[in-house]
């Protein structure tokens, strides 16, 4: 089983837990996204750590690690967890990504391969096989080498969505790839991907060296391109925010490893009490 096999089966896993135990996941979503209270971005660097230890607590035939920030800016790959398969030992990458509902990064291209690849081909790519020799290049090997788990979330009316893009259908219904300008409020230009209806599916963006990460790769939009994703939670989950977590987290970091150690406790009972209920 290789790396994009495996995640697929993981995430199968993942949504047949969620469909049985949507209460486990509601409240790991609830305390990521209450983050948010603490700081506008402290919810992603915790979602990573939430989600780890969610797959350690509740998914039996899989094991995972935080690769932590100063491991991942030593990969070559984005990474944020490690994840093994304990019956079939398949190890692979997952980047974890809390991003609201709109445009969504897939990959930053750390290579700078994919637009230029794309402009050889001029400002635009019609037909089939004109697009499958493309998309074919290893320009596009991240198209698979990157799996990446997105916590869309809904802040006005807390909800979330974690949405997995399909990238063997992106591939195979790209009819027409368009270069569109600068304009609009981009500073660089893009290729965009659209099927055979005329509909968005995602789009490469510049890959310049004097592109920021947030101004290259591969991107997508969950509202525009929502066909193309497929919906691990069932659709959208509602979150409410746990005051409690925060007052807990403020006290904490003023007290000592003693009384982190007798919470620990009693936060690992309330696990076990939950795994209970949930016949896991």
């Amino acid at each position: 089983m290789d790396n994009f096999d495996a995640y697929k089966d993981f995430t199968s896993r993942l949504k047949l837990l969620i469909s049985k135990n949507p209460a486990l996941i509601t409240t790991t979503l609830s305390n990521i996204f209450t983050m948010r209270l603490i700081g506008n971005k402290t919810h992603g660097d915790l979602a990573e750590i939430a989600i780890a230890e969610f797959i350690n607590q509740y998914m039996y035939d899989f094991r995972s690690i935080h690769v932590g920030k100063d491991l991942y800016r030593a990969k070559s790959k984005e990474e944020d967890i490690t994840i093994i398969n304990e019956i079939t030992q398949a190890e692979f990458p997952v980047s974890l990504k809390a991003y609201g509902d709109g445009p969504l990064q897939l990959s930053t291209d750390k290579s700078f391969s994919m637009f230029p690849r794309l402009e050889q081909e001029g400002s635009e790519i019609r037909g089939q096989n004109a697009v499958q020799r493309v998309l074919a290049d290893p320009a596009f090997a991240e198209f698979h080498n990157i799996n990446v788990l997105p916590l869309i979330y809904d802040e006005k009316n807390q909800r979330c969505n974690i949405l997995v893009f399909d990238y063997d259908r992106a591939i195979s219904e790209t009819a027409r790839i368009t270069k569109i300008e600068r304009g609009a409020g981009r500073k660089h230009p893009i290729y965009r991907f659209y099927d055979s209806d005329g509909a968005y599916i995602c789009e490469v963006r510049y890959g310049g060296a004097d592109a920021n990460a947030l101004q290259r790769g591969l991107w997508t939009h969950t509202r525009n391109g929502l066909p193309y994703f497929e919906s691990i939670t069932g659709g959208w989950i509602d979150y409410s925010h746990n005051y409690v977590l925060v007052e807990l987290f403020s006290q904490a970091l003023v007290s000592s490893e003693v009384g982190h150690a007798s919470a620990l406790e009693k936060v690992q009972e309330d696990i076990a009490l939950l795994k209970q209920r949930s016949g896991i």
